[in-house]
């Protein structure tokens, strides 16, 4: 029940709507927000306001870099609505993730999902391990840090492109991450989303510079992990070299084919790298495993 206190400290109901109740602040003014009056940015949601400010403040690279991919308007909130796609693929990680954690039925889960290049023979025949690795992970610590990348990356990354094109970067680059594994370490089991997070972080890099972005910042984030996996017992380094050169071959062809009529351009070459990923999964993969 609302307290008297409560109602009757306006800095409680939107700036805009003063009959709106609300508890979201805009990240760069700190004012008081109702749904409606929020942007999904970054971090947080932004006031119109300040959205309005963020736009007029780009320089005109950036203007025209941004009219290049959307054809006009800004880039990062260019789409409405919440990261349906983000939540989605959070919720479902989380759940087996905790599954994994019952006695028991957490070993068998893991063996059941987990990638093996042992699997691409024709004798254990199971290639959907290949991505069914990306929702199963080897501890609480290693899921924590996963879903936290995936729900920072998730909030620019899919309002950017697109709930299907987020998706099928998510899903490409955890298969990149998989075959990556399957090459350069054959016989080494992996789970894990961590070669999707960082097909999303080369590609929000790419995506970045394709509109003029600063994109100092996530050049640091993503050196320094990538790094820390060859320096760090444990960590399957393959699938994070994998998902990075995929996820960044996806951007490409993203910000190649943006506009409507090369909308079949884009579907084709997405299929291309994913068929690509598969045959040389399956052809390679048990090749160097018996050699």
């Amino acid at each position: 029940m609302t307290s008297p206190e409560f109602t009757s400290n306006r800095d409680n109901f939107c700036y805009r709507h003063p009959d709106r109740q609300s508890f979201a602040l805009c990240q760069r003014c700190m004012r008081t927000i109702c749904p409606e009056c929020q942007t999904q940015a970054a971090v947080g949601v932004i006031c119109p306001e300040c959205m309005k400010a963020d736009r007029s403040n780009r320089t005109p690279a950036q203007k025209k870099a941004a009219r290049r991919w959307r054809g006009g308007g800004s880039l990062a909130i260019a789409r409405s609505g919440k990261p349906v796609v983000t939540y989605a693929l959070l919720a479902v990680t989380s759940l087996i993730g905790l599954l994994q954690l019952i006695p028991g039925a957490g070993d068998l889960i893991t063996s059941t999902l987990l990638f093996n290049s042992v699997f691409l023979d024709p004798r254990l025949f199971e290639p959907w391990r290949l991505l069914t690795a990306v929702f199963v992970h080897g501890g609480f610590i290693h899921l924590a840090l996963n879903m936290l990348g995936l729900w920072m990356l998730g909030q620019t990354l899919e309002p950017m492109l697109g709930r299907a094109r987020f998706l099928a970067l998510y899903l490409i680059s955890g298969l990149g991450g998989s075959v990556g594994v399957a090459l350069i370490a054959p016989g080494t089991s992996t789970v894990g989303a961590s070669g999707a997070i960082f097909g999303l972080m080369a590609a929000l890099l790419i995506i970045g510079r394709h509109i003029g972005a600063n994109v100092t910042g996530i050049m640091v984030i993503l050196g320094i992990n990538l790094v820390y996996g060859f320096f760090v017992s444990g960590i399957a380094w393959q699938a994070h070299l994998g998902g990075l050169a995929i996820g960044a071959l996806v951007a490409f062809v993203l910000t190649r084919t943006r506009r409507r009529e090369q909308r079949t351009w884009q579907i084709i070459w997405l299929s291309v790298i994913t068929i690509l990923l598969i045959v040389a999964g399956l052809v390679a993969g048990p090749l160097l495993l018996n050699a």
